[in-house]
């Protein structure tokens, strides 16, 4: 069970005395949201039922979409950027405030160990007072009209502005982190904010909600309809949405393109990264960052490694040292601290990942690392060696599996290695460990993917650096300052002076 301890956070939630379950109601544009349907919500740790949350019925959805259309978006774009601002530092203190209860929520909701549910507070934080220097990059153009005759004696501003609102779809796997990051950069520039939650771990984003309404930010300009993605068409196809913000799988990028037509998007979407292994590496060095890219939060990370590529002549000692850091993973319950790798969200990822190993050994892949499953949903990281010229026909090749398994094999020259990592349909991140400034300068220059990481496994952070996917990993760059681009439109205003004095050309 969820053990919520702040008696500020306590006045959205009620205790079901018999089963000790949570109810918990949802904001939903100034309103706490409680209703007379509910749906559950269960831990990955056991499958237990550790709360409920209201359905949303249409009528109501239709009633917050209307609040935020009319009220909600001029609110946000009303707030002074000095006073948005000052709203984040106050989340960011709450947020420490009640790390307990955030740390022990993403625990028990997303099945993270305690330090990496410690971790995404601290990254949640760190986002928030970086949202100054999201700030420093909002900012337009001045053109004079001098440089063209159609254009003399006049002159623009070329502003950037809200577009409204915006829906924010946030993944399972960082709920809170995911959320602070859409609110930041989506509500810096004015935009208001929809976030709809994943059904597998809304709890987190609910007490967010709360913290923000004690941080004073605008109670109209937020909501978090508590709803299915089945439920999602209406929301994602309605004109008064004009921009969509979405962490997710190939999938639904797809799927959201289809129904919700002409908007602005910024999409983060699948992944599974390659890693390159040159023969100059510190491989003590590489297994480990390599071995962390594979299992970091039972690899459900859109930038976890999930292909190693390693140079011939290296390539059997690197294979050994790898394998040697996965078996030192410790597999188990995340509330008990020699855990380092918890559950997968669902029994059916621990399904398709199984299924790929056993897809990887009918084509020739030997298991070398791992292979085994430990409960429904409890896996081993897994390392599974294939021939080069089979690696393209593997089910974990040609899709991103959401669990910690990696495929391994050789490369004799770099265009070999660059050949094998960009075919995939995917090219979100790589990782290249090595030496030789030649041969990663050649790498870096022709990997078909948004970032590389030199000498260390893909980790997007805070958003630090920016990031964003090609192919079928995504549309638009997310990073502090960058994801601006994408929840803001440009507007040029021209000013005529023709005949005025102001100029007087030669």
């Amino acid at each position: 069970m969820i053990d919520i301890k702040s008696p500020e956070l306590q006045s959205i939630f009620t205790t079901d005395d018999k089963t000790g379950v949570l109810k918990f109601r949802t904001f939903l544009a100034g309103t706490w949201y409680e209703g007379r349907d509910w749906q559950d919500v269960f831990s990955p740790i056991d499958s237990s039922v550790i709360a409920k949350l209201p359905r949303i019925p249409p009528p109501i959805l239709e009633e917050m979409l209307a609040t935020i259309h009319t009220r909600g978006k001029h609110g946000i774009r009303d707030t002074s950027g000095e006073r948005r601002l000052s709203i984040y530092h106050t989340v960011a203190n709450m947020l420490d405030k009640f790390r307990d209860d955030f740390a022990n929520t993403l625990v028990v909701n997303a099945g993270k160990t305690f330090a990496a549910a410690n971790g995404e507070v601290n990254a949640s934080i760190e986002r928030l007072r970086k949202s100054d220097l999201e700030a420093s990059k909002i900012n337009g153009d001045y053109i004079p009209g001098d440089w063209s005759a159609e254009t003399l004696e006049t002159e623009a501003l070329v502003r950037r502005e809200p577009l409204g609102i915006v829906l924010g779809i946030v993944p399972f796997n960082y709920p809170l982190f995911d959320t602070v990051n859409k609110l930041v950069y989506s509500t810096i520039v004015g935009n208001a904010l929809i976030i709809k939650p994943s059904s597998a771990t809304p709890l987190p984003v609910i007490l967010l909600a709360r913290v923000l309404e004690l941080a004073g930010f605008p109670k109209e300009s937020f909501a978090v309809p508590t709803i299915s993605g089945r439920d999602m068409g209406s929301l994602l196809s309605d004109k008064r949405i004009r921009d969509i913000s979405i962490t997710g799988s190939s999938e639904t990028g797809l799927e959201v393109l289809k129904v919700a037509g002409i908007k602005q998007y910024v999409m983060e979407l699948g992944g599974g990264d390659p890693a390159i292994i040159l023969d100059d590496a510190d491989l003590d060095y590489a297994a480990q960052r390599t071995a962390v890219g594979i299992q970091s939060y039972a690899g459900q990370r859109c930038d976890a490694i999930k292909i190693v590529l390693a140079e011939d002549d290296i390539y059997s000692e690197f294979k050994q040292k790898l394998a040697t850091e996965l078996k030192k993973a410790r597999v188990g319950d995340p509330r008990d601290p020699s855990t380092t790798v918890g559950p997968l969200m669902e029994e059916k990822t621990a399904n398709e990942m199984m299924d790929g190993i056993t897809d990887a050994v009918s084509k020739g892949g030997v298991v070398i690392a791992g292979g085994r499953r430990l409960g429904s949903n409890y896996v081993e990281p897994t390392l599974i060696e294939i021939e080069k010229n089979s690696l393209r026909k593997l089910y974990l090749y040609d899709k991103e599996v959401f669990a910690p398994v990696a495929l391994i094999t050789s490369f004799s020259t770099i265009e070999e290695a660059l050949d094998l990592a960009n075919d995939r349909r995917y090219g979100l991140d790589a990782a290249v460990f090595g030496k030789d400034v030649n041969k990663i300068r050649k790498l870096t220059r022709l990997l078909e993917v948004g970032a590389v990481y030199i000498n260390d496994s893909p980790k997007h952070g805070i958003g630090y650096y920016p990031f964003g996917g090609r192919k079928d990993s995504g549309i638009g760059l997310e990073g502090i300052g960058y994801t601006l681009n994408y929840v803001t439109g440009h507007k040029s205003v021209v000013y005529n002076y023709k005949g005025k004095g102001v100029w007087e050309y030669l």
